[in-house]
């Protein structure tokens, strides 16, 4: 007689279980889907001419500020030399006239730094404004008396002035030859070896800070109204085995237009008209995130209310 008994209370305890079962498959089912992303800086040539210098590998971390390529500036070193062999000819044919405006323009640039000096003063209330305006005023009359200077022989004076800007053109370019990691990041890929020939603009190598990724998600209109920018969110990626490693995200950015459905969405129940794409930034300190690894985004309970 207890037998019915029996396998009635196994078959509730089998239907209790099943509905828990099924109730916790719902409410872990995660709200978006997406690959993971960094932002990645293509650095490239500011000069022409032969690598010298190229001291970058795929992989590598590299720090920020770091030297990575030299470029060869062998033929711009002759082309200044050259132009101040000009200006210094130039200048031996009127030296009273442009010694004079020499010493004027370094009593301007004195002048300047006082005045600059004095501004900083003066508005931390130490000296009085009126000594700034005295400052502008000496800078005024000493402009004047250079620009009459120059009037005297304007030629010469515009021939000093073309070399002057043309040696300054040069030593930018000089300068631009020597290439600096503009963040601390890994290559991710490497366009030239040393002892290629690079020209203005060619990519070098390109790099990404893989400190802070994005999950790239899509959700659907009725799904954007429980996000917003700077929300906290669950980001899971697969971990060891079947279990999954669980991330504190941020939302960093909601599209502002829809956009067809990308290819990346393949189950059904994904698969809508109309999605909107939605960043979410990972920190990722101890480097497990990869460039293209898929992830997932579970909104906190109680996150969009």
């Amino acid at each position: 007689m207890r037998l019915p008994a029996i396998s009635a209370l196994s078959g509730f305890i089998y239907c209790l279980c099943y509905i828990m079962l099924a109730g916790c498959q719902s409410n872990d089912k995660s709200d978006g889907y997406g690959n993971f992303e960094a932002t990645e800086i293509i650095v490239s040539s500011e000069s022409s001419g032969k690598l010298t210098l190229f001291k970058v590998e795929e992989g590598e971390v590299l720090p920020d500020g770091v030297i990575t390529a030299i470029i060869d500036t062998t033929q711009l070193h002759f082309s200044r030399v050259q132009l101040k062999a000009e200006r210094d000819a130039l200048i031996t044919k009127q030296p009273g006239l442009v010694a004079k405006i020499g010493v004027l323009r370094q009593e301007r640039l004195n002048k300047m730094r006082d005045r600059d000096r004095y501004r900083r003063l003066a508005a931390d209330g130490a000296v009085p404004s009126r000594q700034l305006e005295e400052f502008e005023n000496a800078i005024s009359v000493i402009d004047k008396q250079i620009g009459s200077l120059e009037a005297e022989n304007p030629g010469i004076a515009g021939e000093i002035r073309a070399r002057d800007a043309s040696i300054a053109r040069i030593d930018d370019q000089i300068r631009k030859s020597v290439v600096r990691n503009p963040v601390k990041g890994v290559v991710l890929t490497k366009y030239a070896e040393p002892g290629e020939l690079t020209a203005y603009g060619k990519p070098l190598y390109r790099i990404a800070d893989l400190r802070t990724m994005y999950l790239r998600i899509y959700l659907s209109g009725a799904q954007l109204t429980s996000v917003r920018i700077g929300q906290v969110v669950d980001v899971l990626v697969d971990g060891n085995g079947d279990q999954e490693k669980v991330l504190k995200g941020t939302v960093a950015w909601i599209s502002s237009k829809a956009e067809f459905t990308p290819k990346i969405i393949q189950t059904k129940e994904e698969r809508v008209s109309q999605v909107y794409a939605v960043k979410v930034l990972v920190h990722n300190r101890d480097g497990a995130l990869k460039i293209g690894m898929p992830g997932e985004m579970r909104l906190l309970k109680g996150a969009g209310s």
